[in-house]
């Protein structure tokens, strides 16, 4: 059993905590942390110092490839378990107002979210906690129903960033402050700023703007999304369909071994053609190419984790700037993103005798 030396998570506890995660024992999880907090660990230390890097940790190793999506599922359902388990174990009396904490509408990641909801309750707030995917129409009138002092949003993809903002003037036009968090509004927040909502890195930052009512009121410089204007954004979402089918099909034509792909890798190729998509929308609609080409970055890495070759982003990147040459902006995106995945192969190829 883990105990904690004078209140200290150290580095033992951290280790033990994954294991319990690789080997999906959810009993050794949770003893895991009630031990620390037997031994003077403030629970709201065990959910940020403990449960939430593992959980980061869990990410990486389905990115990997170490892990499998099973796997990856498993131990994000025994972290539930432990928070829940820190939250029956530190019984706080509500003495401030009502928080309502959600994720974006098509946001599955809720675990992060419900890091927040617990660390907000044990600070004393009122939390509902509503969940993954909540659609905006349900969280308005959610918010019309129940009095809500203010709410905190979480995105952890940055594709989901146009319906992060139509949740956000959701809330506004409700007249409910909002503040948001999660990895999907950039690692400095830069992309909460250009959707005018607060944004907090963290959960301990997100309590100290959500208690400071003259911030909360006041919020950020409203949106500076004119450059939707041009409709490259709209146009792309709305051909989004025809355009999977289209690289699909110059796949095959490029790399015969694609037409003798099982439904599974059908299935998989399909996704990230559709992805590839959703993150230029994204960056089209906040209109910046380093999330475009962040993100060609990332699925560079994660497919050679699989044995897909860079070549095979190259060429669907250079399908859709061919089909989409009458679209400035996102042609220019595209262009970034097979530069980030020549850079990719320049380092992984072969040096020279």
């Amino acid at each position: 059993m883990t105990t904690a030396t004078r209140g200290v998570l150290d580095a033992t506890a951290y280790e033990e905590y994954l294991h319990c995660l690789a080997e999906a024992d959810e009993p050794a999880a949770i003893e895991v942390a009630r031990g620390l907090l037997d031994g003077g660990v403030a629970a709201e230390r065990v959910l940020l110092d403990l449960v939430a890097p593992a959980q980061a940790e869990v990410g990486e190793r389905w990115a990997r490839n170490e892990w499998s999506v099973a796997q990856e599922h498993a131990a994000t359902h025994i972290s539930e378990r432990v928070v829940a388990a820190v939250a029956a174990y530190c019984q706080v009396r509500p003495t401030r107002g009502r928080i309502v904490v959600a994720c974006m509408d098509g946001e599955w990641h809720a675990l992060p979210a419900r890091l927040v909801a617990e660390m907000l309750r044990l600070r004393g707030w009122q939390v509902t906690f509503l969940g993954a995917s909540v659609p905006a129409a349900h969280l308005v009138s959610y918010l019309h129903r129940h009095d809500a002092d203010a709410v905190a949003l979480a995105c952890a993809l940055p594709m989901r960033l146009p319906h992060a903002h139509r949740m956000v003037e959701a809330c506004q036009r409700a007249d409910v402050p909002v503040v948001v968090g999660g990895r999907g509004f950039g690692v400095d927040g830069r992309w909460a700023r250009r959707l005018g909502v607060l944004w907090a890195p963290d959960g301990p930052t997100a309590a100290r703007l959500l208690a400071d009512e003259r911030t909360l009121r006041a919020g950020p410089p409203a949106a500076s999304l004119a450059h939707l204007a041009d409709d490259e954004y709209a146009a792309l979402v709305a051909r989004r369909g025809e355009l999977i089918d289209s690289a699909l099909a110059d796949l095959a034509q490029r790399h015969p071994a694609a037409r003798d792909y099982s439904p599974a890798q059908l299935d998989s190729t399909v996704s990230d053609l559709g992805h590839i998509l959703d993150f230029l929308a994204a960056a089209l609609y906040v209109d910046d190419d380093t999330l475009f080409a962040e993100f060609v970055d990332w699925l560079v890495a994660v497919l050679d984790s699989r044995g897909v070759p860079e070549a095979a982003v190259d060429v669907v990147l250079t399908h859709y700037a061919r089909v989409l040459q009458d679209f400035p902006r996102a042609a220019g995106y595209l262009r970034s993103g097979r530069s980030v995945v020549a850079a990719r192969c320049a380092r992984s190829a072969p040096a020279e005798a």
